[in-house]
């Protein structure tokens, strides 16, 4: 692929903020929080620490009484995506844009392929679409819609040769994108080979084709018929059968927008007897909104909200809220996905055709702070390790999710007095319609700095469309492969020969015995590396978290005690 055109910096990016020092903040990471300066030049955090020597001509952020974080990474968009007869609303330059405002820093776009068409042109397609237009950084996840032997063969190019290292596939979108699993099992094992992530849409497409058939016989053919089609077993079912067939095909596996508790449950369950690590990714959607606005009797309304898998009943963002904070998921997306009303209208008399989709890439970090940390569920640590911290790990981008020395200067400097009130009318999407609309949200971010630039600057956004840049992720990535156990190899079984007489075939005890030693796996191990908790256990990411109490001595607190961070339990001070 030719190289990217020099890029022109605008004047309102050039100059002093080339050094950055924000003091006097309190730094969040995903294992702790200290009071501490953090100094950035040329898009590099160069230190960390007080009474900083610090060359003149430096811009300098007061972060008094503020967290200060990494940018958020949103691992899960769809800019500039054509589906179902229509086209996203947000494209790169609007979505990264609306992205910023909200504190995230990097995104991770899915590349389709239509069913027969290279996965390489349409890589290249998307990269000319979104090269000239990101406000920052991002990265591509790869659709495998199809299967061949040139298929496989473009996965490893695009492992080797373009920075690609997770692959999607879909166990929905029957006739378009889906793939049965013997062709998942020959992708699973593709990208296992290669040291590459295997990614799923987990839903059954074979049983929601069939339930929509009926629904639209018997005449439901508005957005509630979408909800129907498709309910939590539908998910659930899919997700265990993912599970099981990545951990047949030797591989680990992350699943994408986990809609429902059935399926976190089906998820649970996988992980217990799962030789590799298997990674759940939610929504904002699923904790900031709920399934009750299918019933609204506006289609405009009911057909805003239609994605899937759908929002589920409103017991359901609690459940999974607390599924985050327990690490029982790991990420938090948006599956930012905009169609206007015009778009939405293709499916006005069959639910079929609503283009799937809601916003969620600007409001995703705000409303999971005021839905977890407010209410005292998550702590600080938890939220930059689900918003940022583990899909930098699980996607190996080891310069992101982390205020540290050597890290790109992606940084927010978070207010959590800040109050503000989700509409359509101020946010910074091109579409016309928000899920969250009308929320109050209590916390956010005050500037946002994307590679040592501020491009959010005291609540005046100002962004550079091209500004940011694409960012390879390379095979075999230490989080999802390093501590993988060798697969043990089936013993050889020595038959008799004919015609010496046998048992009835029955398993005697001490065979049993012997097979469970050889094939049991001691504690299996979650995406953070430690073990799943035994019956009883004593379950360390339980919080008693309370953002008010820290905040009342934030100004005068030398450091910051963190009760349960995502390690676990501090006897000292971070």
């Amino acid at each position: 692929m030719a190289s990217a055109p020099v890029k022109k910096v605008p004047i309102h990016l050039q100059s002093s903020q080339n050094r950055l020092l924000i003091k006097n903040g309190c730094i969040v990471n995903a294992d702790g929080m200290e009071d501490a300066d953090v100094y950035i030049e040329d898009g590099v955090i160069k230190q960390v620490g007080r009474n900083l020597i610090i060359p003149g001509g430096t811009r300098t952020i007061d972060a008094t009484g503020k967290l200060v974080m990494p940018g958020g990474i949103d691992p899960h968009t769809h800019f500039e995506l054509e589906m179902m007869g229509a086209k996203t609303a947000d494209d790169f330059y609007k979505g990264t844009r609306a992205a910023v405002a909200g504190g995230t820093t990097t995104i991770i776009d899915f590349v389709l392929p239509q069913k027969g068409q290279s996965l390489i042109e349409a890589y290249g397609n998307w990269r000319q679409k979104a090269d000239n237009k990101a406000c920052c950084d991002y990265a591509l996840h790869v659709g495998v819609t199809w299967w061949s032997a040139s298929v496989k063969k473009e996965i490893s190019q695009l492992v080797h040769d373009h920075g690609v290292n997770s692959f999607k596939m879909f166990m929905a979108y029957k006739d378009v994108w889906m793939l049965d699993d013997y062709n998942m099992c020959l992708a699973m094992e593709a990208c296992a080979e290669l040291k590459a992530l295997p990614m799923v849409h987990a839903e059954n497409g074979s049983i929601i084709a069939r339930n929509s058939e009926k629904l639209l016989e018997a005449g439901v053919k508005g957005p509630e018929g979408h909800a129907a089609s498709r309910d939590d077993q539908v998910e659930a079912e899919a997700v265990n059968r993912a599970c099981v067939i990545a951990n047949q095909m030797d591989a680990p596996l992350y699943i994408v927008h986990m809609m429902s508790a059935a399926a976190v449950q089906s998820l649970r369950n996988a992980r217990r007897v799962a030789k590799h690590p298997i990674f759940g990714e939610t929504l904002a959607a699923t904790v900031g909104t709920d399934g009750s606005h299918y019933k609204n009797a506006c289609f405009r309304h009911a057909a805003a909200h239609v994605l899937s898998p759908p929002l589920r009943d409103p017991s359901t963002p609690e459940a999974i809220i607390d599924a985050l904070a327990h690490d029982d998921l790991q990420v938090i997306a948006s599956d930012n996905c905009t169609f206007n009303e015009k778009d939405k209208e293709l499916g006005k008399n069959d639910f079929t055709k609503i283009p799937n989709g809601v916003n969620g890439v600007e409001d995703r970090m705000a409303i999971l702070w005021q839905k977890a940390v407010n209410t005292g569920v998550m702590d600080p640590c938890r939220f930059v390790a689900v918003t940022s911290t583990n899909a930098a790990n699980i996607f190996n981008l080891p310069s992101k999710g982390r205020v540290a020395v050597g890290a790109d200067g992606d940084v927010i400097v978070w207010d959590p007095r800040l109050e503000k009130t989700i509409s359509a009318a101020t946010h910074h999407h091109a579409v016309d319609f928000n899920i969250f609309e009308g929320q109050r949200v209590v916390g956010g971010p005050q500037y946002v700095i994307v590679n040592g630039r501020v491009c959010l600057d005291d609540g005046d956004l100002r962004v550079a469309e091209g500004y940011g840049k694409f960012l390879p992720t390379p095979p075999n990535s230490p989080y999802v492969y390093g501590e993988v156990p060798t697969t043990p190899q089936p013993e050889r079984v020595e038959y008799l020969p004919s015609p010496a007489r046998v048992t009835n075939g029955t398993p005697t005890e001490l065979q049993i015995s012997h097979k469970l030693e050889a094939t049991s796996v001691s504690g299996c191990s979650t995406p953070t590396g430690r073990k799943m908790r035994e019956p009883g256990q004593r379950n360390l990411q339980n919080s008693t978290f309370s953002i008010s109490q820290e905040m009342e001595g934030l100004d005068t607190k030398t450091s910051v005690r963190v009760r349960n961070p995502p390690g676990g339990k501090s006897s000292g001070l971070w």
